[in-house]
């Protein structure tokens, strides 16, 4: 009997879609309620940027430490230490009697929310040896997260309209309990016997980069960019990326894989993921202050109006599978970056009275680039490494999305409060109008910036840096495979369009094969 047809695997199966299908509604749910924390709470723009960033930063600097963990301690045992950090969170979010008590559990929140997608794709692989079943379960599981992904704002709608903002959070406790209830006599145990080294200095400068930078950026428009605390906030960030850099150079086996970066194809993967993410960070977070504050709308109203963007995310998904899979990654990488550029150009001329089929056109044109991008990029970054790498390089793309999300909320948001200026709320639709459409152009930039990134890093002379990237970084011992990713290969071919094989890691192989939005949120 196959695992997937065994009552232990589909259980195991079970426990881990669970888990990312709870992660995955908090995530778009949350956006739709921010005009209703505002309201109650008294947030500005700012707080509502860090009830946001808080989680979204905390998760891409644990990400890459997660797995490993996992691989060290048991997967099992830090899936539920993961998932109960997270309802704990939750709890403490919904109990929340103020904005500073809900950002500081936001964080708690997030402790286990770097854990969840991570170390239940590494429990996946290590539940189903034989390929071809696994490369099914992990599409069941990343389908599972794009379908909380997608049905998100509508759940977050339906939850603040009927019990209040509140409830998106209390959402969280019951699936969190079932996943706890079943892993305890479901989940097999697992862990590496030779695990990667973890790198608690180098994770301490990861931290203080993102959270000074994001903090800076954010705070900006209101201490002003001369202030002692931006200024020093700066400061932080750029000694920590001075010492970081040559720190990581030195270690054996780095949190960070600096060597990677001298494939072009890599950096143009992690590249084009910071700004497609960043487009997307500011894009939710914007637009559903818009339809709230502007265009007066209900939670429930607001959700319903954003479903072309998850519907046209997860009908495309598979059609940038197989782009990649007959023409190579440059043709969907540029479709995505054009159709950005125009859901960003639709949103620069909105204002309060649009028509809605304009506006249901820019969110299906921006739902569409979100849709294409995702595959290629996945593709780019491992395009030529070694089998034992390509988990690791995977990692640090999926890493980078979160880092992108992050900023794009700083960046579009402190564009927002400059324009704003003192002003308390969003109620003045034309001077909200005005504050945005910068941001806007941002977004616009965003996907021009990857489709012309999709042309120049997808070349024969950027797939040459690739293999002499590989060859350079050739694992040296057992030790170096995965960061706890999940992953068992790597990409041996010289095109990303031969890749799409069973052949190539199992990631790969799903997103190819299954390709939903596992990596934004």
């Amino acid at each position: 009997m196959t695992m997937l047809k065994s009552a232990r695997g589909r259980l195991a199966l079970t426990v881990c879609c669970l888990a990312v299908l709870m992660v995955g509604l908090d995530s778009t749910a949350l956006n739709v309620a921010l005009p209703a924390m505002r309201e109650e709470l008294g947030a500005s723009i700012a707080g509502l940027q860090w009830v946001v960033d808080a989680y979204n930063l905390v998760v891409a600097a644990l990400m890459l430490l997660a797995g490993s963990v996992g691989d060290r301690t048991g997967r099992r045992r830090t899936l539920r230490a993961g998932v109960a950090a997270f309802v704990v969170g939750s709890v403490l979010c919904a109990l929340a009697p103020g904005l500073d008590t809900l950002i500081g559990s936001r964080v708690v929140q997030a402790l286990g929310g770097a854990v969840i997608a991570p170390v239940s794709l590494s429990v996946i692989t290590h539940t189903f040896p034989d390929a071809a079943e696994r490369s099914r379960a992990i599409g069941m599981w990343s389908g599972t997260f794009g379908i909380g992904l997608a049905v998100g704002p509508l759940v977050g709608g339906v939850l603040v309209a009927a019990e209040g903002w509140r409830s998106i959070f209390w959402i969280n406790v019951p699936v969190g309990l079932a996943v706890l209830a079943l892993s305890a006599r479901h989940l097999p145990e697992s862990r590496t016997p030779t695990p990667r080294r973890t790198d608690p200095f180098g994770q301490l400068l990861v931290i203080a980069l993102l959270g000074c930078l994001t903090y800076a950026v954010i705070e900006a428009p209101h201490r002003g960019p001369a202030s002692p605390v931006v200024l020093g906030c700066l400061a932080v960030a750029i000694a920590s990326l001075t010492v970081l850099i040559p720190y990581e150079r030195r270690r054996d086996e780095p949190l960070i894989e600096l060597g990677f970066f001298r494939s072009v194809p890599f950096s143009g993967s992690v590249a084009i993921s910071l700004a497609a993410f960043a487009a997307l960070g500011g894009f939710l977070f914007l637009s559903t202050l818009y339809l709230q504050g502007v265009r007066g709308l209900s939670a429930l109203s607001a959700g319903l109006w954003m479903l072309p963007m998850p519907v046209m995310t997860v009908l495309l998904a598979p059609v940038a599978g197989r782009l990649v899979a007959r023409y190579g990654p440059r043709l969907p990488l540029v479709l995505a970056g054009l159709a950005t550029v125009l859901s960003g150009l639709s949103f620069t001329v909105l204002h309060a009275g649009s028509s809605v089929a304009l506006l249901l056109l820019a969110y299906g044109l921006f739902g569409a680039g979100v849709g294409l991008v995702d595959v290629p990029a996945t593709g780019l970054a491992v395009e030529g490494m070694p089998r034992a790498r390509a988990g690791v390089a995977s990692a640090i793309s999926t890493a980078s999305c979160r880092v992108g999300v992050s900023l794009g909320v700083a960046v579009m948001g402190a564009v927002l409060s400059a324009g704003l200026g003192h002003a308390p709320g969003t109620g003045d639709a034309a001077r909200f109008m005005d504050a945005t459409r910068p941001a806007w152009w941002i977004v616009t930039g965003c996907g021009a910036f990857v489709a012309i990134l999709g042309v120049l890093v997808t070349g024969a002379r950027a797939r040459g840096t690739a293999r002499a990237a590989a060859e350079r970084e050739a694992p040296a011992g057992p030790g170096t495979a995965g960061a706890g990713s999940g992953a068992r290969g790597g990409i041996p071919g010289n095109r990303l369009r031969n890749t799409v094989r069973p052949a190539g890691i199992e990631t790969l192989h799903t997103v190819k094969e299954n390709p939903l939005p596992s990596r934004k949120m």
